[in-house]
C-alpha cells in the first residue's frame, strides 16, 4: 500500500511524496529527490526530528536522546523511523531552499472565466498536470499573467475534479490579472501555475472549528469544505462567518447551501458591512462570533482576510478573553 505525505517546509512550500508501507518517510523523500534533513538514519542522533500534524503511522527505534517520550506524545517523529499508516502531513524545520526543493510547476489551460459578481472572477484551469496536482486544501499557487512575466497568488477555491481546480480572484480596479480575464481571456489560453505554497490549510478536525471569511478570503474555505466531503464530514461542529462590503460582492451561496446539505455538521452566516444591506446579518464578522462559536476556547479558528479583519479578530478574542487552541490565518491584499 502507498500513502501521500505532504511535507511542509518552513518557508511554506508543499511537496508530495509517495511512501509504501514498508519504508520510512525519509526512505521515501530521498527516493524522491527530497533531500529532508538526516544524519544517522539509526534513531540516534535527532537531526531528522519533524512534526506530524496529522495522519497516523508507528515509529521505529529511537533513544531518547534523539526524541524524548513527550515530544513523541506531542507528534513529533524521527522521519528515519517514520512507518505511515495512513496519508500524513508533516512539518519540516527547514527551508525548502537547504533541502533543494522548488514549487512544482506546470502549465494549464483556461477552461472558464465566469463574472460571479462586480468584485468577483471565478476562473477554472485544466490540463494534464492539474491531474497530477496535490495541495492541502487551504494553500495558494502563484499564477502567471498571460503576456507577461509577474505573477500573483490565489487560493485554490476547490479541490482538483476530473482535472480541473478552480480560483476565486478579486476583481481590482485596473489590476493586471483582473483586467486580463475581464477583457482578453479565452478558453484555452495556456497560464504557468507554481506551488502548492502556503501554511495555511485544514487539519484534522478534532474540535470544533471557526472559519472567518472576508471577500475572497472565502476560497481556502471552499476547498477545505470540499475536503471534508470527500473524507465523510466532521463529528464536530463547522461553523462559517462570511464577510463582504455589500450585497454584491456576496458569491458561491449555491456551493455554500451544497455543503450545508452534505455536512450535518455545517453552517454559515453572511453578514454585510454596508448599512442599506437587505441581509439580516450587519456589520463586521466579529459582531457575528457567538460565545458557542468559542467553545470556552476549545475551538480552531481559520482566518482569511485582509491585514486589518486579522487584527479585528485578534483584538476581539483578547477583548473576550478567549484563547482558542488553534489560530491560523492567511492575510491577502489586492495587487495591481
Amino acid at each position: 500500500m502507498t500513502f501521500k505525505i505532504a511535507l511542509n517546509f518552513e518557508d511554506g512550500v508543499t511537496r508530495f511524496i509517495d511512501c509504501n508501507a514498508s519504508e520510512t518517510v525519509a526512505d521515501a523523500a530521498y527516493r524522491q529527490g527530497v533531500n529532508v534533513p538526516i544524519d544517522c538514519r539509526d534513531g540516534a542522533c535527532g537531526a531528522c526530528k519533524c512534526k506530524a500534524e496529522s495522519g497516523k503511522y508507528e515509529l521505529g527505534f529511537y533513544i531518547d536522546d534523539a526524541m524524548s517520550e513527550e515530544e513523541a506524545s506531542l507528534g513529533y517523529v524521527l522521519t528515519c523511523q517514520m512507518n505511515p499508516k495512513s496519508d500524513c502531513v508533516v512539518n519540516v524545520p527547514a527551508s525548502s531552499e537547504v533541502c533543494k526543493i522548488r514549487h512544482a510547476t506546470l502549465t494549464a489551460a483556461v477552461a472558464e472565466v465566469r463574472q460571479l459578481s462586480p468584485s468577483t472572477i471565478s476562473l477554472v484551469l485544466q490540463g494534464d498536470g492539474i491531474r497530477k496536482l496535490a495541495f492541502l486544501p487551504g494553500q495558494y499557487a502563484n499564477l502567471e499573467v498571460p503576456g507577461t512575466a509577474q505573477t500573483r497568488a490565489y487560493s485554490f477555491s476547490a479541490m482538483p475534479v476530473e482535472g480541473k481546480v478552480s480560483f476565486l480572484i478579486r476583481n481590482v480596479p485596473n489590476g493586471l490579472m483582473s483586467g486580463y480575464l475581464t477583457g482578453n481571456a479565452q478558453p484555452g489560453d495556456s497560464i504557468k501555475l507554481a506551488g502548492p505554497i502556503g501554511s495555511f490549510y485544514l487539519r484534522d478536525v478534532v474540535r470544533p472549528v471557526l472559519m472567518l471569511a472576508g471577500g475572497t478570503g472565502l476560497a481556502p474555505f471552499l476547498a477545505m469544505l470540499d475536503k471534508l466531503v470527500a473524507s465523510g464530514g466532521s463529528a464536530h461542529p463547522v461553523h462559517l462567518i462570511y464577510g463582504v462590503n455589500t450585497d454584491a460582492d456576496v458569491v458561491e451561496l449555491d456551493r455554500l447551501d451544497a455543503f450545508k446539505a452534505a455536512l450535518p455538521n455545517f453552517s454559515y452566516d453572511v453578514c454585510v458591512v454596508a448599512d442599506d444591506s437587505n441581509w439580516p446579518k450587519k456589520g463586521y464578522v466579529t459582531a457575528h462570533i457567538e460565545p458557542a462559536h468559542l467553545n470556552e476556547g476549545e475551538v480552531d479558528i481559520y482566518l482569511c482576510g485582509p491585514p486589518p479583519m486579522v487584527e479585528a479578530v485578534a483584538h476581539d478574542l483578547r477583548q473576550r478573553k478567549v484563547e482558542p487552541k488553534s489560530f491560523h490565518y492567511e492575510k491577502f491584499a489586492a495587487s495591481v
